[in-house]
């Protein structure tokens, strides 16, 4: 089992690709497994010659779980965070940028391009600002810059990630929650099987079904507000990727993201929510290849 200690946890990880080859980095997002990352779309950019390494985020899947770590009320946290108050939460999405780079510190690599999906964006973007020397390049995929006044998530959306999921839910009842929950946020592409949902969200439960984890990595989100004043002082290459029909983070979000970072390349795909549909995968790998490569 590939675990590796880094930025001292215990993050599980995997690596595809020539061992010699530029190293791109992936970085999934809140509450998601490492395996929401389509094969398609890690071997397409290992077919263009990367050597792509991804993995679990701390309180998901096979990698640590902050066992005993505080998990305090979300709408009380949400109150707290637009009053101004002191907020205490388990980590940051600081600690997970550099659980990021304690991994490429951990595997010998000096530098990579980072590529961030959602929170996995945020936490790229913050690699980006506070490690700026370890990255050859930054993409954010389908996330925000953490500003007051961007549009959120659609209403009932909204409503389903406050609902707080039974630690001992059946396989059966977690799975039918979640692929309703990522179906109502994905693009409908006629190129996704009818059950790839529900596939996808059983294979992340037979992994590891920690809905405690998912709602500490939303705490460290609201703790962690507006990144605008440190995306500006971002100066790695940066290309910022964002679904047009996104109804979970819509695509103000990385509007605001290219807007303030300097030299920032933005590209809104219509066909694409907050997910990464089968159709748009072949424009993606091209997308974040060319922009590697570019630099």
């Amino acid at each position: 089992m590939p675990k590796i200690r880094a930025n001292s946890i215990e993050l599980y990880y995997e690596d595809n690709g020539p061992a010699d080859a530029p190293v791109i980095l992936l970085v999934m997002g809140l509450g998601a497994q490492m395996i929401a990352w389509p094969d398609e779309f890690i071997q397409g950019l290992v077919g263009e010659g990367f050597r792509v390494i991804h993995y679990d985020n701390r309180d998901v899947g096979l990698s640590q779980r902050m066992e005993g770590a505080p998990a305090p009320h979300l709408i009380w946290t949400m109150v707290k965070a637009r009053l101004g108050l002191p907020l205490s939460v388990a980590y940051t999405l600081d600690d997970m940028a550099a659980d990021g780079i304690g991994l490429l510190d951990a595997l010998g690599i000096e530098k990579a391009h980072v590529v961030g999906a959602s929170m996995g964006g945020m936490i790229a973007q913050l690699m980006a600002a506070n490690h700026a020397d370890r990255l050859l390049s930054m993409t954010s995929i389908m996330s925000s810059s953490g500003a007051r006044g961007l549009p959120g998530a659609r209403p009932d959306i909204q409503r389903r990630f406050m609902v707080k999921r039974p630690p001992d839910a059946s396989r059966e009842e977690a799975v039918a929650f979640g692929a309703e929950l990522v179906r109502a946020f994905s693009f409908p592409d006629p190129a996704r099987a009818d059950d790839a949902h529900a596939e996808l969200v059983g294979k992340a439960f037979d992994r590891g079904y920690y809905p405690v984890g998912t709602r500490r990595q939303l705490l460290a989100i609201i703790a962690d507000g507006s990144r605008v004043e440190r995306l500006k002082t971002i100066k790695v290459p940066t290309l910022v990727v964002h679904g047009g029909a996104d109804p979970l983070v819509p695509k103000e979000g990385s509007k605001d993201i290219a807007r303030h970072i300097p030299g920032a390349r933005l590209e809104i795909i219509d066909e694409m929510a907050h997910d990464l549909p089968p159709s748009q995968v072949g424009r993606m790998v091209e997308l974040i290849a060319g922009h590697a490569a570019s630099v």
